[in-house]
């Protein structure tokens, strides 16, 4: 398996970047966490046990039995690959699939 599929058999789930972006700034309930996004309850739930099983994330025991979501270190280290995504992604907005580019002789054997 390459490395990058390992990456996305981590965080290459829907939703799963857009948790983790979220949870750059700070902690977040999961009340929250659902607000913010409007990802489904039953996806949500789903992504945050896989995100905390991979150790991308942890949950924080707040008062009055409730939980908060935070970034692990793992989680945090993911913060240079969202924000280059967001940087392709805000490039290519209004874009259609376009040419395939055209590989030199140096690219491919």
């Amino acid at each position: 398996m390459s490395d990058l599929a390992a990456a996305l058999d981590v965080v290459g789930a829907r939703w799963a970047l857009l948790i983790v972006e979220q949870l750059l700034e700070c902690p977040q309930r999961y009340g929250d966490l659902q607000r913010e996004l409007g990802v489904p309850t039953n996806m949500l739930a789903t992504r945050l046990r896989e995100l905390e099983a991979a150790g991308v994330l942890a949950r924080l025991p707040l008062r009055h039995n409730t939980r908060a979501y935070a970034l692990t270190d793992r989680g945090h280290e993911l913060s240079d690959a969202i924000a280059a995504l967001a940087r392709w992604g805000a490039g290519h907005e209004d874009r259609g699939g376009g040419a395939p580019a055209s590989p030199t002789d140096s690219q491919c054997a």
